[in-house]
């Protein structure tokens, strides 16, 4: 994805109302003793269980009927833990050869959704990171016939990384030092059903036409049965709702702009990156399980009055370190080939 500048970042947001239909109730409030504040709101997990035993915390596919697990007023921090990519499926001990057994279909473990009281259609959401803080744990792979050179990497590969809070290190490639860029790779709101039938629609007709897609399946789905894991869409690919967008700019300060479908919102998160580079070449940038802390603000139908279909960023300064070669204050948007045009 490369960033096109825009002139003018979104405006003030009006007060936001209340939505039409009643929120969740309210979580009890988890504050962490090691956080350098006290924290409102959160959503904690079990880091030694996979999505599949905490349903109730999170799930893997966008679908508008998924319950929300919390919510939050605009202006409110949230945190909220998340999994790796592959959902604990790869650890220190893991080796090349057990990559050939992962489940495939449980990416990406979400988070999630929050519900923030008063967004409503047409609104623009923003997220701001307010912190992004690794586990100690990542990994990066290779798989054959996937990455950007597909036909030059016939095996599978890994790399173990030791993350520290400044860098992160691995036996597997001696004498390399990766720097702290961490980001969120998949975040958005819940889709329309309006929007589930069309992005379903377009994506069974690329399909068709011999394209690369993730088509809906019940199986790995969290929640699982139903008509979320047989229509939910595949977090893979992103989308208006964001989702799956590798963008290395959204790392701490940062704010993340989507449009609003439906009441609440439903924001999830998960897919936590201490680093990546122009994409995720090999497949997979350094993986990592993350804590997320954010702050939500409405723009009220901002999204509707200016027609802001896909998902913007901005960043108030250097995203990473100057020294590293990286622009100043920007604001971005993105676009993704769904048509000829």
């Amino acid at each position: 994805l490369r960033p096109s500048c825009v002139h003018s970042a979104p405006p003030e947001s009006a007060s936001p109302t209340l939505p039409r239909h009643s929120p969740p109730p309210p979580a009890e409030s988890v504050t962490r003793s090691e956080w350098p504040h006290s924290l409102a709101k959160s959503i904690s997990i079990d880091r030694n269980k996979r999505l599949r035993d905490e349903p109730h915390k999170g799930h893997n596919r966008w679908h508008p009927d998924i319950a929300p697990v919390i919510e939050a007023e605009p202006g409110e921090e949230v945190t909220l833990e998340t999994r790796d990519a592959n959902d604990l499926q790869i650890g220190s001990k893991t080796t090349a050869k057990d990559l050939e057994k992962l489940e495939r279909t449980v990416a990406h473990p979400l988070t999630g959704p929050v519900y923030i009281r008063g967004a409503k259609p047409g609104d623009l959401l923003e997220i701001e990171y307010l912190d992004i803080v690794p586990e100690r744990y990542g990994w990066t792979r290779f798989a054959p016939g996937g990455g950007f050179l597909p036909d030059l990497f016939d095996h599978h590969f890994l790399v173990h990384w030791d993350i520290t809070p400044g860098y992160a290190t691995s036996p597997q490639l001696p004498g390399v030092r990766i720097p702290n860029g961490a980001f969120m790779g998949t975040a958005g709101v819940a889709p329309s059903h309006e929007q589930l039938r069309r992005w379903t629609a377009r994506e069974a007709e690329l399909l068709a036409r011999g394209g690369r897609v993730f088509p809906p399946t019940s199986a790995a789905a969290v929640p699982a049965g139903g008509k979320v894991a047989e229509e939910g869409l595949r977090t893979f690919p992103p989308r208006e709702n964001c989702g799956n967008a590798d963008v290395k700019q959204l790392t701490r300060g940062s704010k993340l702009f989507v449009p609003v479908a439906v009441d609440g919102a439903l924001y999830s998160v998960g897919d936590g990156h201490f680093a990546q580079g122009d994409s995720e070449c090999c497949g997979t940038a350094i993986e990592m399980g993350a804590t997320a802390v954010v702050r939500f603000r409405l723009h009220r139908g901002e999204a509707a009055a200016k027609k802001i279909v896909w998902p913007r960023f901005a960043h108030p300064g250097f995203f990473q370190p100057p020294e590293i070669g990286m622009p100043r204050n920007f604001i971005a948007t993105m676009g993704m080939p769904i048509t000829p045009e």
